[in-house]
């Protein structure tokens, strides 16, 4: 998926005139959250998201102006009746951020964020100057964020609930790896191109080591002994999120089994979404699909801000 720091590369090496504009801070309810971002160009455009429409509109003609003069702003817009009845912005809360014209400046801080390679705090200090953030415990920084490497999504199975989740999964920034033995299926015929495929026998398939980054597993093979199969082997590995399609009676089957034999105990078995997905009563492959994104969307959230209060 193209990010904002891939936007803000390409606006500088095509010399375009572009403005970054985060929201910085927020207090009580609002449309968007801390780290929101959006580009505005000299001729109009807007890539990213800030919130609401009169949220931008305004922030919009500030980076107008900024653009204009060349000069960073700042902003704080409580959004209350008086500011958005009219496009329904009446949320009560208050955001406050950056407009920052001098990105230019900025260019291989972009381009690290942008390949996301490795974890990278970066920041806006008080004088406006982006730079990256070396020494966590140092002051004076009017905005910090960490950008990681996106979440590995590993997917055992190369059938059609897999082909549905998969792109949604790369539009939702997760890099997704497929898994199957069967050529015939995990081929960029059915998956996007940014999509990794693994295609061996499953010793082997199951025998890759874990990456760096933290992983999300999901079990979706053709078939209960090929569930199983995978399951006894990812369930012994550091996965963040683990979850395996299924109905409730093959859940109480194989877990039963795998205790039953020690194969896994109760406490690793429990860390399993067994039924994976968000219970939205779905019954077409999309509506499957969408569950179970929803709901490793959710746990990323909940480990993004696990990590960020240690």
């Amino acid at each position: 998926m193209r990010s904002i720091f891939d936007s803000l590369c390409a606006a500088i090496e095509n010399n375009e005139p572009v403005a970054l504009a985060l929201i910085s801070g927020v207090k009580g309810s609002s449309p968007q959250k801390k780290g929101a971002k959006a580009l505005f160009f000299a001729d109009g455009r807007m890539e990213g998201t800030l919130g609401g429409g009169c949220l931008e509109a305004e922030v919009r003609e500030r980076a107008r102006i900024a653009l204009l003069n060349q000069k960073p702003a700042s902003f704080d817009l409580i959004l209350d009746h008086d500011f958005g009845w009219d496009d329904g912005l009446i949320c009560g809360g208050k955001v406050s951020g950056l407009i920052l014209p001098g990105v230019a400046a900025a260019h291989d801080l972009w381009q690290q964020l942008a390949r996301r390679q490795s974890a990278i705090e970066w920041g806006v200090r008080h004088d406006c100057a982006i730079g990256r953030v070396n020494d966590s415990a140092e002051s004076g920084w009017l905005y910090r964020e960490t950008v990681a490497p996106a979440t590995a999504l590993w997917i055992a199975g190369a059938g059609h609930v897999a082909q549905a989740v998969a792109p949604l999964g790369l539009n939702l920034d997760f890099a997704v790896t497929v898994f199957d033995d069967r050529a015939s299926l995990a081929n960029h015929q059915f998956f996007p191109a940014d999509t990794r495929l693994r295609v061996d026998a499953w010793t082997t398939l199951l025998a890759e080591p874990m990456p760096v980054a933290p992983a999300f597993g999901l079990i979706l093979t053709r078939g209960h002994q090929h569930d199983a199969m995978v399951l006894q082997s990812w369930v012994q590995k550091p996965f963040a999120f683990l979850g395996m399609i299924g109905s409730q009676r093959k859940k109480r089957l194989i877990f039963s089994h795998f205790i039953e034999e020690k194969i896994a105990t109760e406490a690793q078995l429990s860390q399993v979404a067994c039924p994976v997905g968000l219970d939205i009563q779905a019954a077409s492959v999309p509506e499957i699909a969408i569950s179970i994104i929803a709901q490793l969307v959710q746990n990323r959230a909940a480990l993004a801000s696990t990590t960020a209060s240690r």
